[in-house]
């Protein structure tokens, strides 16, 4: 299997020339009927062996971190740490395998945060100020690690610990409130789309490295523009009801017309355990107790399937009243 990373490197060293490759994928892309950026593409697994080695490393790190925390609980994070980012060194850097190289970022980073946020803090009263630091240390070692092995995904993390040192310093300046923390939160998802929707721009065919640090960066971003605004309409003073169940339909057909118009599905992935609550209870109000999640989960499962068929005419649909400052910013409509 050959990925976009491949065939552009092969650019860069004169094995292929830009002509080839576009005319290859031009090939693939007849073949398919399709367009290849509107797949949206994304490394992972490239044989059994990423599954094995990643196996294999998590036995191995968490079998150090058990063994560094008899020394002291912090020992054993650092360890882990450490361990990690030497692991990357040769999976990473060397053979470029892509789930490997998703886990070893978590145990480096999950490392850090461990060893300060556990260990230190369970050694001091003043648990938030541990917290924040151990944040902000993790997220200086994120910059490290991403300027080392330009992982996709490592600018999502790195941005996901940044976010921790905001809401923990919050929680140390004003009293804790959900409405201070859905409001943090949700300003830093409008954030974290900015940021996805600028990598966006920079490959709008999608055929280089910064698609991939693009779409784990909307995964982000998604569950947190989603989560304070339909947690907010279930905490409302009204319950389920007819009403709430327009809102949240006409909120979620919204998220859906963005999601075709930015080709990506996290969003629509992200609304859809609360529709389906909302939906539920509200066919539960009306006396279909044991079926309701079913009867929901066939409407919505089968409506997706038809969207996932009809994903290019709708995108394409959509594409021709998108305002044309957005229209730059995504993938051509073919």
């Amino acid at each position: 299997m050959y990925t976009d990373d491949d065939l552009n490197s092969a650019v860069e060293r004169g094995v292929l020339t830009e002509q080839n490759i576009n005319a290859f994928r031009d090939f693939v892309q007849q073949k398919r009927h399709s367009t290849l950026q509107d797949e949206e593409h994304f490394r992972l697994v490239t044989g059994f062996n990423d599954i094995f080695v990643v196996i294999a490393a998590v036995l191995a790190l968490f079998a150090l971190g058990t063994l560094g925390n008899t020394i002291d609980d912090f020992v054993g994070g650092f360890i882990v740490a450490a361990a990690a980012w030497g692991l990357s060194e040769y999976f990473t850097l060397k053979r470029r395998m892509a789930l490997p190289s998703i886990v070893l970022m978590f145990f480096c980073l999950g490392g850090v945060y461990y060893a300060i946020a556990t260990g230190f803090a369970a050694k001091s009263a003043e648990h938030g100020g541990y917290f924040v630091l151990a944040f902000a240390i993790t997220a200086a070692v994120a910059a490290a690690h991403w300027y080392r092995f330009k992982v996709p995904i490592t600018l999502a993390a790195g941005l996901a610990t940044v976010i921790g040192i905001v809401i923990s310093s919050a929680s140390l300046v004003f009293d804790f409130s959900d409405t201070l923390i859905k409001v943090l939160i949700f300003i830093s998802g409008v954030v974290v789309f900015a940021i996805a929707l600028w990598w966006d721009s920079q490959d709008r065919l999608r055929q280089s490295r910064h698609s991939d640090v693009a779409f784990w960066l909307h995964l982000l971003a998604a569950p947190l523009l989603v989560h304070p605004i339909f947690v907010t309409i279930a905490d409302s003073d009204f319950e389920v009801s007819v009403a709430q169940a327009l809102i949240t339909l006409v909120l979620y057909l919204g998220l859906s017309a963005l999601s075709l118009i930015l080709d990506r599905r996290a969003l629509m992935v992200s609304a859809l355990s609360y529709v389906i609550y909302v939906f539920a209870a509200l066919l539960t109000s009306f006396g279909v107790v044991n079926l309701g999640a079913a009867i929901i989960g066939v409407v919505i499962g089968f409506g997706l399937l038809l969207v996932s068929v009809f994903w290019h005419p709708l995108r394409s649909m959509i594409m021709r009243i998108t305002p044309a400052s957005l229209e730059k910013l995504v993938p051509p409509a073919r």
